[in-house]
Parts: structure tokens; C-alpha cells; sequence
């Protein structure tokens, strides 16, 4: 990723730009119709939000080609089909409009407008864009105004010095604003130490969630600073509970928040989909109970004693993940296969089943994979904590941690944390029956975006354009896409925090569910990168649902912390066809580092790695139970589709502890040549690897590549075939 020197003519067609303006301003404000005798066009876009589909650097924001200095300027990713949006404030009749661009100007291009942000009409169009200045007669009403670049003239992106939009204030068909802020609805329940009959809240609640794995039931309990007494909180399926303070120690329980697996037989394998954040407990019997598997997030916690990841009886569990938290007395993961634990701080860690990861963890113990299967970094090369809500006084806020770099223990051990506290009236408030067009509008409006507890329906991309926008979920919030959409596409921009929120494919088949960044997005972002957190995919089990890929990073520098992406093994509309889903997450930005992945069961490449440079600190995954036979998973000669791809074409990769267990439970004779596959060369670098057969269901020949042992001589014992460091 790198950005390119502008070419010589760039400086003269700078000059020749700024000449012109002059005239062809007066001419155009001379030919461009009035909206009425008594008002001539004014300049309304200086200064108005903006947003734009790319950037191509971090000096050439959006927000540059309304500034009115000529100076200044936008410029895009270097790939067609980009744009920049700006939006009015409120309804204005449109005279015209003014592009003065730099030398990288769009040979085909369109004007349109919108009353919502969402639905576009095209004012003006051609297929033959000279540069320089250029001036344009428009005639509409409309808030928002963008120019959609189709083709270039160069092989750079799209640069304006200034987008200038000329109209009259006031006209009619502009939408109503969207207001910021507002209640949390019916499903956050928001308590205080006073608050009668908490208890009893909590467990009409764990009654409901208990077993509800596929439910629609969403839940999030808010704790307001202070001291909780004698609180045993049982946490079910989708329910998030989580302190409103702006550090862990702000709300203490002196009792529990517990994870057990009784509804199930003592087996944690499916405690799926839940969170505890943001607070402080004092376990009564000086230990918490915390038996989970995937997607169920364990942040900022502070356990004033030692932590249990087993369930009662110590029945299997199967995943897990700690962020920025302390434990001060020791973890037990016991029966847990697997767990990665990330910026914290523990007393201790007292065994291994197949693949404990750490990075940037105080107390952990020693790196000594293979056995005991420990896999430790000193530090997480880029980290940037989940965003959370908090009140100030009597005021909702979000806090947006800030980034760091080799982090290691928490963010907030040494007092208040780095980051950026947002009001809740920046964001739009986002409720069952928020309709996808309602959610773009509030969004091209400026407003970030708080989903609360419950199900969404989207007929249409939900479109995250704006640099530094929060797209935060409370409870579990689940989004459906509708007639086959992706559900969320995230712009080539800076900084957009994607955190705590489901996504559930629906039963047309999407081509993916979660785009960040556009196809050729190439924008440095490594100063502000975008993070996706506590975000996972679900491709069936609560229904039918088909997406040929689930998750698309295009933009460099991305950071995905902890995701479960899961084509259902279990459930309902679970078949090989019925729910297919070829490829999980598929990586083509350059920087990309994913701490915390667990992918499982695709139809074919679970995770597949185009770009350059990428790193993975922990990776999980388990191949799809239900291949038919041989032939279904036979990839050309190859048996079987990798549970971690990295492309041919990349030279320099890097990745820590994964594990790939199969379980062809219908035909237990298949065979996988391999769980990894990389391009043999310098840069690429695997370390502490592991492919386990689940009672001999099936077989891995290798573990990466050619190299690794086969599974076989195991037979139905599960012990992991492993491989230390590659190559």
C-alpha cells in the first residue's frame, strides 16, 4: 500500500484551475435558472458534512473539497466507480453545480440528487469531462447533492479542489431530519443500586434465554455506577450485560455474572451469542463462573478473585475470549479446547486442552507450543478496545477508545483510558422497524448509529460512508438482509468502529453480508484503521439462509478483534445445500490483523488471504460436518478446501496459533490433504499449528501444505497433530 507521487502536470493543471474559476463562475451563475424572482443561487455546500466512497490518503479527506480553499483537495482510491456526497442540511432548490478539478478528473461522470440519502435521480450526466473547472446547470430539489465518478481520464482516483453546490434554500422535498439520542426501548434495562426486585429482573430474563439459542428475544441489562449486593446474573443466549462506567471499577457486584451449561447437559459446546462488559465482581465463592464458546465476549472485566471457563461438571466447551480485563486470581479453562486472551492482566493459567493463545497479556504463561500448548506474544501488534456506552452524570455517552500499538495489559489499570467520548445525541437511536432507507438517511445525516435489542429486516445495504463513524449493538441486535443484499458496506475510509451486532443471512442468497471497504480499495488507514469487534455472521440455524461469501475486507489496515462467522451445523434450514456458503472471510486489503477469528463449517475456503502483510493472532476453526462425501470437498486434485488459505501471489504473512478440527460425521471417510495452506516463501511465517480429528470422523493427511503429520494414527483419540513453526 503506498501512495503515488502526483504527476508533473498535477502543479500546471493546479494554476490553469485557479485562473478560470473567475469567469466561469460568473458565467455560470449569469446562464443558471432562478428558483425564484427574488432570490439568486447562493453557495450552499461550504462547510456541510460530507462523505465520499474512498480516499487515498490521510491528506485528502472528504471534508477538503467544501473547505472553499483551493489549496485543499479530496482525492479518491484509484479504482472507478467512486464518489462524493455532500449534504445541505435541509431541502434546497439546486442551480447549479461547480467541479474544479485537480489533474486526476473523471472522464464519465453523473450529478444526482437525493432527498434521503438514500434514493438518487440523476440531475446530469456525461461520458466526456474535460478537467479543470467545470460548470454545470442543474435543475432539482434536493438535501443531498453527489457527484458518482463511472470512469477516469487517468490512472489516479478521482481529485477535486472544490465541490460546490448553488441553489436556493427551502425547497419542498427534502425529508424530515432525523433527531439524535432518545430512549433505549423496551429491551435495555437500565439499573441503579435502588432499583426494587433486580434479582428477580434477571432471572424472568435467563428463564426466557436459557435455552433460546435460536430465539428472538434480545437483552441488554445497563448497570449504573455504583454497588450491587448479593447479584447472581445468569446470562442466556443473546443477552449483553455491562457497567455504565467509564472504567470496570465504576460498577461492582459482590456476587456473580455466570455462564453455566445446565440447559444443555453440562456441555458448554453451544453457549453462543452473549457478553459481559465494563464491570467489576467479587465472586461469592471467590471463583466466577464464565463456560462459553464462541461469540460470547468477556471485555473489560475486573474479577476480584479467579475465573472457571468450564461448566459445572466439567463437560466440554469449545472457545472464548478475553479482552482488556484483570483477573486477579487464576483462570481455569479446564475442559475449554481453545481460548485467546488478548490486553489483559491474570494471576494465572492453570492448563491446555489444543490451543491457548495470549498477546499482550500480563501473567501469561510461557510460549511452550506443543506442549503444554501455550502460544504467547508479549505484545498485540495494533489493538483499539471495543467502543461502549457510559454515562457522564446524567448523560449517555459512547467512548471510543484510542488505538495502540504493542499494547500490553489494560487500557484503563493506570486510571482514566485514552479515547473520545461521543454524546448520545450524535447518534440515531435505531429501534425494531427502522427501515434500511431510514438507518442511510440518519447516517448521511452525520449520525452514527446505536442499534438496540432486536431484529432488523434490510431491503438494501445499510451504507457507512462517513470517516469515524460508530456502528454500535446492544443485545445481540440482529440484522437480516432481504432479496438477497449484502447487509452492511463500509466506504474506504477512516476509522469506522463496527462493534457488537449480529448478522443473520436470509433465505435469498447474498453474494456477501459485510463488505469493508469496496473491490480495489487502497486508501491508507494505518493512522485510523477501521475496527470490526464482537460483529459476527450466522448463515442458518435460526432459518434457511445462503451467502456465497460472509465477510469481504477490502480496506487496508483493518483490525477484525474477535468474530464468529458460522455456516450452522445445528438448528433449523441447516443442510449442505440448504444453508450453503462457500467461503467465509475473504481478505484482500494489505495490513489486515485479525486477533481473536473463528470461522467454521464452509463449503469450501473457510478464510482465504489475498493481501500483503497480513497478521492473525489466534485462529479457530472446524470444517463442515456435513460434506456428503469425497467428491463434494474435492478441490482438482486437492482433497479438500484449506481451513486457512493464503494466496499464492503474497509474500509476506504472519500468523499465531490456529487450530482446524474435522468431524465428517456423515461420511467419516473423508479425507483433507491438509487444514493450511500458504505459498512457500521467506515472508510467510505460520507458528504453533494444530489439525485434530474429532473421533476419527474424518482425517487430515497433513498440517500445512505437505508439512505436519497425519491425524490417522490417532484414530478416535483426538490428539492434535501439530506443527511448531512454518516454514
Amino acid at each position: 500500500m503506498s501512495v503515488a507521487a502526483s504527476p508533473p502536470t498535477r502543479t500546471v493543471r493546479r494554476a490553469v484551475a485557479g485562473a478560470a474559476v473567475g469567469a466561469l463562475l460568473a458565467g455560470l451563475l449569469t446562464l443558471a435558472p432562478h428558483a425564484s424572482a427574488a432570490a439568486d443561487p447562493v453557495l450552499l455546500s461550504q462547510g456541510k458534512p460530507v462523505t465520499a466512497s474512498s480516499q487515498e490518503h490521510y491528506g485528502t479527506p472528504a471534508k477538503d473539497a467544501v473547505d472553499g480553499d483551493n489549496g485543499t483537495r479530496w482525492s479518491s482510491a484509484a479504482s472507478d466507480q467512486q464518489w462524493l456526497q455532500v449534504d445541505l442540511g435541509a431541502s434546497a432548490a439546486i442551480g447549479a453545480v461547480e467541479l474544479r478539478w485537480e489533474a486526476a478528473y473523471a472522464k464519465a461522470y453523473r450529478i444526482e440528487l437525493s432527498a434521503n440519502g438514500t434514493d438518487w435521480s440523476t440531475a446530469y450526466s456525461t461520458t466526456d469531462g474535460h478537467g479543470g473547472t467545470e460548470t454545470l446547470n442543474i435543475t432539482g430539489t434536493a438535501r443531498y447533492v453527489r457527484m458518482q465518478g463511472v470512469s477516469r481520464a487517468t490512472g489516479y482516483g478521482y481529485s477535486l479542489w472544490e465541490f460546490k453546490v448553488f441553489g436556493t434554500a427551502g425547497g419542498d422535498g427534502g425529508g424530515p431530519t432525523l433527531p439524535g439520542g432518545g430512549d433505549l426501548g423496551p429491551n435495555v434495562h437500565v439499573i441503579d443500586p435502588g432499583t426494587p426486585g433486580i434479582q428477580d429482573k434477571l432471572d424472568q430474563v435467563f428463564r426466557e434465554q436459557e435455552s433460546a439459542q435460536f430465539g428472538s428475544g434480545r437483552h441488554a441489562f445497563l448497570f449504573k455506577p455504583g454497588t450491587y449486593d448479593n447479584i447472581n446474573a445468569q446470562i442466556g443466549f443473546y443477552t449483553q450485560i455491562a457497567g455504565l462506567g467509564l472504567k470496570p471499577d465504576d460498577t461492582t457486584f459482590n456476587g456473580d455474572v455466570t455462564v453455566d451449561a445446565g440447559w444443555f447437559g453440562g456441555n458448554a459446546t453451544q453457549n453462543f451469542w452473549r457478553s459481559a462488559e465494563n464491570l467489576a465482581v467479587k465472586p461469592v465463592n471467590g471463583t466466577n463462573r464464565w463456560a462459553v464458546s464462541q461469540a460470547a465476549s468477556f471485555r473489560r472485566m475486573h474479577v476480584k478473585g479467579g475465573l472457571n471457563l468450564a461448566p459445572a461438571g466439567y463437560g466440554w466447551a469449545s472457545g472464548g475470549y478475553i479482552a482488556d480485563s484483570k483477573i486477579d486470581g487464576t483462570v481455569g479453562p479446564y475442559s475449554q479446547q481453545q481460548w485467546y486472551t488478548r490486553d489483559s492482566s491474570i494471576g494465572g493459567w492453570t492448563n491446555s486442552v489444543w490451543n491457548m493463545t495470549f498477546s499482550g497479556v500480563e501473567g501469561a504463561p510461557a510460549n511452550t507450543f506443543p506442549e503444554p500448548r501455550y502460544t504467547t506474544l508479549d505484545t498485540t501488534p495494533v489493538s483499539r478496545e471495543k467502543p461502549f456506552l457510559y454515562l457522564d452524570g446524567n448523560e449517555y455517552k459512547v467512548f471510543a477508545p484510542a488505538k495502540r500499538t504493542n499494547a500490553r495489559g489494560t487500557t484503563w489499570a493506570n486510571g482514566t483510558p485514552q479515547g473520545e467520548s461521543v454524546p448520545l445525541d450524535r447518534f440515531y437511536v435505531v429501534k425494531p422497524g427502522a427501515t434500511a432507507a431510514t438507518i442511510n438517511s440518519a447516517l448521511a445525516q452525520g449520525l452514527h448509529l446505536l442499534f438496540t435489542p432486536g431484529i432488523y429486516h434490510v431491503d438494501r445495504s445499510i451504507d457507512v460512508n462517513r470517516p469515524g463513524t460508530i456502528v454500535l449493538g446492544l443485545g445481540l441486535a440482529t440484522i437480516i438482509p432481504d432479496n438477497g443484499v449484502t447487509a452492511m458496506k463500509v466506504a474506504d475510509v477512516d476509522g469506522v468502529k463496527l462493534a457488537g451486532f449480529l448478522i443473520d443471512a436470509g433465505p435469498v442468497n447474498s453474494p456477501t453480508l459485510l463488505e469493508v471497504g469496496p473491490a480495489g480499495a487502497s486508501a491508507d488507514h494505518a493512522a485510523n484503521p477501521t475496527t470490526v469487534q464482537d460483529v459476527y455472521i450466522r448463515v442458518g440455524g435460526a432459518g434457511a439462509g445462503k451467502a456465497t461469501t460472509s465477510m469481504v475486507i477490502n480496506s487496508d489496515d483493518t483490525i477484525v478483534d474477535h468474530t464468529w462467522v458460522w455456516r450452522a451445523d445445528h438448528g433449523e434450514g441447516v443442510g449442505w445445500e440448504t444453508n450453503r456458503a462457500d467461503y467465509g472471510v475473504r481478505v484482500t486489503g494489505d495490513d489486515v490483523l485479525a486477533t481473536g477469528l473463528f470461522v467454521e463449517h464452509f463449503n469450501k475456503y473457510d478464510v482465504e488471504w489475498y493481501g500483503e502483510r497480513g497478521k492473525t493472532v489466534f485462529y479457530q476453526n472446524e470444517k463442515a460436518y456435513d460434506a456428503p462425501d469425497q467428491a463434494a470437498i474435492q478441490n482438482g486434485s486437492t482433497k479438500g478446501y484449506a481451513a486457512y488459505r493464503v494466496d499464492d501471489s503474497v509474500t509476506t504473512h504472519e500468523a499465531w496459533g490456529l487450530g482446524s478440527y474435522c468431524y465428517y460425521n456423515v461420511d467419516p471417510n473423508i479425507r483433507q490433504d491438509h487444514g493450511f495452506k500458504a505459498p512457500v516463501k521467506p515472508g510467510v511465517k505460520f507458528h504453533s499449528l494444530l489439525t485434530v480429528s474429532l473421533g476419527g470422523n474424518g482425517h487430515y493427511e497433513h498440517v500445512i501444505n505437505d508439512t505436519g503429520a497425519s491425524t490417522v494414527p490417532a484414530g478416535t483419540s483426538t490428539v492434535p497433530s501439530t506443527v511448531v513453526s512454518y516454514p
